[in-house]
């Protein structure tokens, strides 16, 4: 359970968790290094005894590349050099960071944990850049070591032990099998989209004989199966939270426990969902995790799946009937399905957005395998930016593949992933969170050929007043202020992806960082000519500005890690710090754009 926590491996994680924390809170200006004679810069802490010492490359957008290897901790008085320490990094620090005395000890233990998933990385036998780049997809899935690229913080998962992490961490690709339970139809309900049945859903998920070994589980206990929806749990929460938490609904027969299902499933990134490995055209299944990992509780609400796959069938339609989306070949895969329970009694005893309403609930998301043609294959974005210990980058090893000019590949991966989401916006006032995570990539001998977007329900947003909706979808309506219309793909896309994917090529030899954003002038340039019909709103929400907000991440962690952003009011919940300068304004009044290659989505254009 613990051979992985060596001293040799600790240290490295350690080098590389201080790495991360000097450069993203230096980006969002939480810590101000200064300059040294000789070269590198200086950090001193709180209290100004001891200082840390690096050296560090700075790209656009406040980037820092910290060289991992150059960090030092040394006494300020006379220079002797120290022990590096993270946990005391961040004690130090405390004052700098804003850590408050409730916070600062949650946050170090998400930080142990945070390093402990770090030496277990290290101690798995290790697939070079070049081989994750042709791997299995969720060979690709399991092996992602980084986390969110933002948050230092990002692999806390406060409520595992020891054994819960070899058994449902996605780096260790254990196999699961679900636990199911029966939930009385008085407290319970299933949802489900268009041309989607509750009894034909389980009978293709679970099979005649398992849905017969369930009924046959209820009927001796004289319980009518026709009373009773069924419900997909992780067995963390069933062992953790429903056996004891939900003690009373099992004792009335409110809940009956129905025992495990046939299919094996590997958990994913986002931790709490579950992809069918053993039939892997199957549903994706989502469940309620009382854990804290990245600032959240990761449960799933009742009141929130009534409605989920309402707004799925409303975005899926979208996409469909939109030529340019269309002809990008974006695709979604729906939860197209979903069911939740109600604890009357903790509904009573709490508010809307209370961990103990997201307990039981789950939902059923359709799987990318059918949608590949001969000669695809699927990888998770965040692959792209994922760096081997020989320092070679997936991205690159993509573009070898690929045979193109390295703006050629990035070209066409933009045209599949950016324009879409523009598109998306100025079309439709609809933002979504696209984060490595939450997108999938389809590949055609090493270049992108489409995307598709995935956890839809609770990340996407109307933030527009007037933009029609169906009743069942006005929950991810969202009024901002103009001057935060655009930090979907400011804040999103550029700082919190294309900020790493940028550096990522130009310190790997693929693309310089100039012509990286050159490339992505190009593209919004390309998109914005051919839209000529919102020019007025190209004006109005300026992607060419000189500035763009900084907002931070880490920021909403340090102060509050287990309810970062309230759902409720996340422009609100924000936290921007001063500017950035646009690498885009460079390039707004250039010439006429050069020939690109053609889309190579497979949507046919509409009208």
């Amino acid at each position: 359970m613990t051979r992985h926590l060596t001293p040799a491996a600790w240290a490295r994680a350690e080098r590389r968790l201080l790495r991360k924390a000097l450069a993203e809170f230096s980006h969002e200006r939480l810590l101000d290094p200064e300059p040294v004679e000789g070269g590198g810069f200086v950090v001193p802490t709180d209290d100004g005894t001891v200082e840390y010492r690096f050296t560090a490359d700075r790209f656009a957008l406040g980037h820092w590349s910290v060289d991992e290897d150059s960090i030092s901790r040394h006494r300020s008085a006379d220079g002797t050099a120290l022990t590096l320490n993270a946990l005391e990094f961040f004690v130090e620090l405390r004052r700098t960071l804003g850590l408050s005395d409730q916070v600062l000890p949650v946050y170090l233990e998400e930080i142990s944990a945070t390093l402990a998933s770090t030496c277990y990385h290290l101690a798995q036998p290790e697939l070079s850049a070049a081989e994750l780049a042709r791997a299995d997809f969720q060979v690709v899935e399991r092996s992602m070591s980084e986390g969110h690229p933002c948050f230092v913080a990002n692999n806390g998962r406060l409520g595992f032990g020891g054994d819960d992490y070899l058994a449902y961490a996605p780096e260790s690709a254990r196999a699961v099998r679900l636990i199911w339970v029966a939930a009385h139809r008085d407290r319970a309900a299933f949802h489900a989209g268009a041309g989607v049945r509750y009894e034909a859903l389980l009978r293709d998920e679970l099979g005649a004989a398992t849905l017969d070994r369930f009924d046959g589980v209820l009927r001796a206990r004289g319980l009518d199966p026709a009373e009773y929806v069924l419900i997909p749990v992780h067995p963390w929460q069933w062992r953790n939270k429903l056996a004891l938490t939900f003690a009373a609904e099992l004792a009335r027969e409110h809940l009956v426990l129905l025992g495990e299902s046939d299919d094996t499933y590997l958990a994913q990134q986002s931790v709490r969902t579950f992809f069918n490995d053993s039939h892997r055209a199957k549903h994706y299944v989502k469940t309620s995790l009382s854990v804290v990992n990245m600032g959240f509780m990761r449960g799933l609400s009742a009141a929130y799946m009534s409605v989920t796959p309402a707004i799925n069938d409303w975005l899926v339609e979208l996409v469909e009937g939109d030529r340019v989306l269309r002809t990008s070949g974006l695709a979604v895969i729906r939860e197209c399905a979903a069911v939740g329970y109600r604890h009357l009694e903790y509904e009573q005893a709490t508010t809307r957005v209370s961990p103990y309403r997201k307990m039981l609930a789950a939902l059923w998301r359709e799987s990318p395998v059918p949608l590949l043609d001969e000669g695809e294959r699927l990888v998770t974005m965040a692959s792209l930016l994922h760096i081997d210990s020989a320092g070679g980058t997936v991205v690159g090893a993509l573009v070898e593949e690929s045979g193109l000019p390295a703006d050629d590949w990035l070209r066409r991966y933009l045209d599949a992933y950016l324009t879409p989401l523009l598109h998306s916006l100025y079309a439709h006032d609809l933002a979504f969170m696209p984060h490595g995570e939450n997108v999938i990539l389809v590949l055609a001998d090493g270049a992108v050929r489409r995307v598709i977007f995935k956890d839809i329900a609770e990340e996407i947003a109307v933030m527009s007043p007037h933009r029609p909706l169906p009743p069942e979808a006005e929950r991810i309506r969202v009024t901002v202020p103009d001057d935060q219309w655009l930090l979907p793909v400011f804040t999103d896309v550029f700082d919190g992806y294309f900020r790493f994917l940028s550096q990522r090529m130009h310190t790997g030899g693929v693309l310089e960082e100039t012509e990286f954003w050159r490339t992505v002038a190009v593209c919004v340039a390309d998109y914005q000519r051919s839209m000529p019909e919102l020019a007025d709103k190209f004006a109005r929400f300026d992607l060419f500005a000189d500035s763009l907000p900084l907002s931070c991440h880490n920021r909403l962690q340090l102060r509050d890690n287990t309810q970062m952003v309230d759902l409720t009011d996340p422009s609100g919940s924000m936290q921007l710090v001063g500017t950035l300068k646009n690498p885009l304004a460079h390039h707004r009044d250039r010439g006429p754009a050069p020939a690109r290659p053609q889309p190579v989505g497979r949507g046919a254009p509409g009208p």
